[in-house]
C-alpha cells in the first residue's frame, strides 16, 4: 500500500530561553546536540514525517525565541498550531515558574483544540536538579498535558517516541483510528526551512 501523505502537522515549541527546545528539535530530526550556542533570535521550524497506519504525516517543529522581548512576536508563530509543547529546564526553577506564563498565553489563543506536552528537559543534569519528576508531572496533569522528562543530550529514541505519542494523541482527539504498534518506527526526513542563531 503506498503511503499517504497527509496536511502538515504544526508543532510548536516554547518555553524560556535556554530550557533546551532548539536541542530537543535536534533530537528529533537527528541534528548535532548544541552544548553552547546562542539564544534563538526569531522563530524557524524543520520538517519531520512520521508514518501512522500507512499515513505520512508532515510535522512542523517550530522553534521560538524564549526571551521576553520577543513574546509579542511569539504569539504570531503560536496560531493554527496542532501540537504545543512547552519546555523548562529541570535546573532552574525560574523556567518552571514560565509554565504558567505559557500556557496562559497558548490557551488564550488556541484554546484546548491542541494536544498539550509539558517537557522537563536536561535530566542528564540531575545533580543540579531544582525541579523534581513528581513536581513536573503534577504540573502536567493541572494544565492537561503529556509528560516527559527527558534530555535532548542523551534521550534521542526517547524524544522520538514522545513526538509521535503526541501525534497520535492528537489524531484520536480528533476522530482518527490510531493501531498501536509493537514498536516505534519513526521515519525522518528533515531539512532547515530558514536558518537562525539557535539556543541549548
Amino acid at each position: 500500500m503506498n503511503i499517504e501523505e497527509v496536511d502538515e502537522i504544526k508543532t510548536i515549541l516554547v518555553g524560556m530561553t535556554g530550557a533546551g527546545k532548539t536541542n530537543i528539535i535536534n533530537a528529533m530530526t537527528n541534528q548535532p546536540f548544541k552544548a553552547e550556542s546562542a539564544s534563538t533570535l526569531t522563530s524557524s521550524f524543520v520538517d519531520k514525517y512520521i508514518e501512522i497506519n500507512k499515513k505520512k504525516y508532515r510535522v512542523e517543529l517550530w522553534d521560538t525565541a524564549g526571551q521576553e522581548k520577543y513574546r509579542s512576536l511569539n504569539k504570531i508563530f503560536i496560531k493554527d498550531s496542532k501540537i504545543v509543547i512547552i519546555v523548562y529546564d529541570i535546573t532552574t526553577k525560574e523556567s518552571f515558574q514560565e509554565v504558567d506564563y505559557w500556557t496562559k498565553t497558548v490557551k488564550e489563543i488556541l484554546g484546548d483544540s491542541p494536544i498539550y506536552g509539558l517537557v522537563g528537559n536536561k535530566k542528564d543534569l540531575y545533580t543540579k536538579e531544582q525541579v523534581d519528576e513528581e513536581t513536573g508531572r503534577n504540573k502536567a496533569k493541572e494544565i492537561n498535558a503529556i509528560f516527559k522528562l527527558t534530555s535532548a543530550k542523551n534521550e534521542r529514541g526517547a524524544i522520538n517516541e514522545y513526538i509521535k505519542e503526541l501525534l497520535e494523541n492528537y489524531l484520536k482527539k480528533h476522530g482518527e483510528v490510531v493501531k498501536k504498534e509493537k514498536s516505534i518506527d519513526v521515519s525522518i526526513e528533515s531539512f532547515s526551512r530558514e536558518k537562525t542563531n539557535t539556543c541549548c
